[in-house]
C-alpha cells in the first residue's frame, strides 16, 4: 500500500463511530430478529386446539400463517415508509399519516356504507376493492406531489401543510356521514375503522407481496441517496444530488407502501412512528443501510409480540391495534415535550 492509499484508508468514514457500536448493533439486530421469529412461531403453534398428530394440525397452522404474513407486510410497509418519510422531510416527529392515507381510507369506507348501504360495504372486499383503494390513495398522493413539489416553487413544507388540511377535511366529512348512519350500520362500519390483521384477505397477497418487495428493494438500493437527502436541500444540492427529484421518488415509494398497508389492515397511525423512534434509539448511525433492517426487525417483533400476548395470554386480540396506538401516542407526546417543538 503506497502513501496515497494509506491516506485514503485513514480518511474513510464508517457508518458507526466505534467497533463497539457496530458490535452492539449486530447483536441487538440478531436478538430482535430471533425474538420476532419466536413470537411468530408462537402465533403459529401455541395453544393450538388440534393435537400435533392430527391431520387437522397443519390446516390450522396455515390459517394462522396467513395472519403472520399480514403482519410481515404491515411491518415492512410501516417501518420503511416512516423512516424514509422522516428522512426526506428532515423531521423525526411527523409521519406519512400527515398525507391523509388513514383519512382517505375512512372516507372510502364511510362513503360506501352511506351512499350504498351496509350490504355494499360488506361486499366491498376482494382484490377489486383492494386495488381500488390502493389506486385512489396512490393517485391522490401523486397529484399532491406533482402539484406541490414540481415546478419553480416546489415546497415540501407546503405539501405537508396541504396534506394535513386535506386529511382534516376528509375526517370531518367522514365524521358527518357517520353521524347520519343508523346504529346497526355504524356498528358494521366501526369494525373496519380499527387496524387489524383480520381486515386482510389472502386473495390480496399475490398482488400486495410483489409490490411491497419491489418497493422495499428500491428503498434499500436508494439508501445512500437518502443519507444525503436527510441532510437537507442545501447540503444535498451542494453534494450533487437533485433534491427535488430525489424527494419525489422517495415519497412515491412511501405512498405505495402506506397505501398497501392501509388498504390491507386498516389505519394504524402511530405504529410507524413508534417503530421509527425506537429504531433511532437502537441504531447508533444515520446510515439507512442499517436503519432499515433495525426498523423492520423492531416493527415485526412489536406487532407479532403484541398479537401473541394479547391473543394467547390476555385473550383480547381485538384491542391489539388500540394498545399499539395508545403506546405510540404516549411516545409521540413524550418526544414532543422533550424536544419542545415539532
Amino acid at each position: 500500500m503506497n502513501a496515497t492509499e494509506e491516506i485514503r484508508a485513514s480518511r474513510r468514514a464508517s457508518a458507526f463511530r466505534t467497533k463497539a457500536d457496530a458490535k452492539r448493533y449486530w447483536i441487538l439486530l440478531a436478538s430482535l430478529i430471533l425474538l420476532g421469529i419466536l413470537a411468530s412461531f408462537g402465533l403459529l403453534v401455541y395453544n393450538n386446539p388440534v393435537p400435533v398428530t392430527s391431520v387437522s394440525f397443519l390446516p390450522v397452522v396455515r390459517r394462522r400463517l396467513f395472519a403472520v404474513v399480514t403482519m410481515i407486510i404491515a411491518a415492512v410497509c410501516q417501518s420503511l415508509s416512516t423512516v424514509t418519510f422522516q428522512s426526506v422531510t428532515n423531521n423525526k416527529i411527523i409521519t406519512p399519516s400527515l398525507l391523509g392515507f388513514e383519512a382517505l381510507y375512512s372516507t372510502i369506507q364511510t362513503g360506501t356504507i352511506f351512499f350504498f348501504g351496509a350490504t355494499a360495504l360488506i361486499n366491498f372486499s376482494g382484490v377489486g376493492a383492494f386495488v381500488f383503494q390502493v389506486t385512489v390513495m396512490v393517485a391522490v398522493s401523486l397529484c399532491l406531489y406533482g402539484w406541490l413539489l414540481s415546478g419553480k416553487y416546489g415546497n415540501l413544507q407546503l405539501m405537508l401543510l396541504i396534506g394535513v388540511i386535506i386529511g382534516t377535511g376528509l375526517r370531518a366529512l367522514s365524521s358527518f356521514m357517520r353521524r347520519l348512519l343508523s346504529p346497526s350500520e355504524f356498528d358494521i362500519l366501526q369494525a373496519r375503522m380499527f387496524g387489524s390483521v383480520n381486515n386482510a384477505d389472502a386473495s390480496y397477497f399475490p398482488l400486495a407481496i410483489p409490490v411491497v418487495i419491489l418497493a422495499a428493494v428500491l428503498l434499500l438500493a436508494y439508501s445512500r441517496r437518502l443519507n444525503v437527502l436527510a441532510l437537507g436541500k442545501d447540503c444535498a444540492t451542494a453534494l450533487g444530488i437533485k433534491h427535488q427529484s430525489g424527494v419525489i421518488v422517495s415519497l412515491v415509494l412511501v405512498s405505495i407502501l402506506m397505501s398497501i398497508s392501509t388498504a390491507l389492515v386498516g389505519p394504524i397511525a402511530f405504529y410507524g412512528f413508534l417503530v421509527a423512534t425506537l429504531c433511532y434509539q437502537a441504531t447508533p448511525t444515520y446510515d439507512h443501510k442499517y436503519l432499515f433492517p433495525m426498523a423492520l426487525a423492531i416493527g415485526f417483533l412489536m406487532i407479532t409480540g403484541a398479537y401473541f400476548f394479547m391473543h394467547h395470554i390476555f385473550n383480547a386480540q381485538g384491542v391489539v391495534s388500540v394498545i399499539i396506538e395508545m403506546f405510540g401516542g404516549i411516545v409521540f407526546l413524550v418526544v414532543i415535550l422533550k424536544r419542545g417543538a415539532l
